[in-house]
């Protein structure tokens, strides 16, 4: 497993990127056969009187999906534990969900390396575009987009229906169902 640990705007020491390296090393035996590659970020929350001002966020690539998960905690250790035990169940849920019923039922899953990855924005005093995410849209079925939108922790994935072949948006509902907006043909 290959893990990158880079610091956002301070400084990362040896023991740290140790620390690390070996935490989300550990998420490699979750997966035997898929190649992973884990991208940790590290920073600090510059408010002080936020307790939790360390944060630990980590983007692990996986053969066609992503999973992402951030945590606060008021030092980087806990934060890189807490971090890494959210992305540990989402990527046991990956594989429960769509690896292990691809080999009982023969059938593949297929989706875009990186499709919907939508970065969280903080609010702005004037709206603005602040960033543009560009993604590969292959097509899929409604469950493999909202597996996706699951792992990646959003709220809404845009995805090309693998039956229409139409761009559709999938989100969360406030009653915690699903909907499913589609252009007309």
């Amino acid at each position: 497993m290959q893990v990158t640990v880079t610091g956002r705007h301070m400084s990362i020491n040896d023991s740290l990127r140790d620390y690390a390296e070996q935490k989300f090393g550990r998420l490699a035996k979750i997966f035997d056969a898929e190649p992973l590659i884990a991208e940790v970020v590290l920073s600090e929350e510059k408010n002080k009187s936020n307790p939790n001002k360390d944060i630990a966020e980590v983007t692990l690539r996986l053969k066609g999906h992503v999973v992402r998960a951030e945590e606060a905690a008021p030092d980087m250790h806990s934060a890189i534990d807490l971090a890494a035990s959210k992305a540990e169940a989402q990527m046991r849920k990956y594989k429960t969900r769509v690896v292990d019923r691809r080999n009982h039922a023969g059938q593949a899953v297929k989706t875009a390396p990186g499709a919907g990855q939508i970065p969280e924005e903080e609010p702005a005093a004037e709206p603005a575009v602040s960033r543009v995410k560009t993604i590969a849209m292959k097509p899929m079925t409604e469950d493999e987009a909202l597996l996706q939108m699951e792992l990646l922790g959003h709220d809404f994935f845009v995805f090309r229906h693998a039956e229409t072949d139409l761009v559709s948006v999938l989100y969360r509902r406030r009653g915690g169902d699903f909907g499913l907006i589609q252009p007309s043909a």
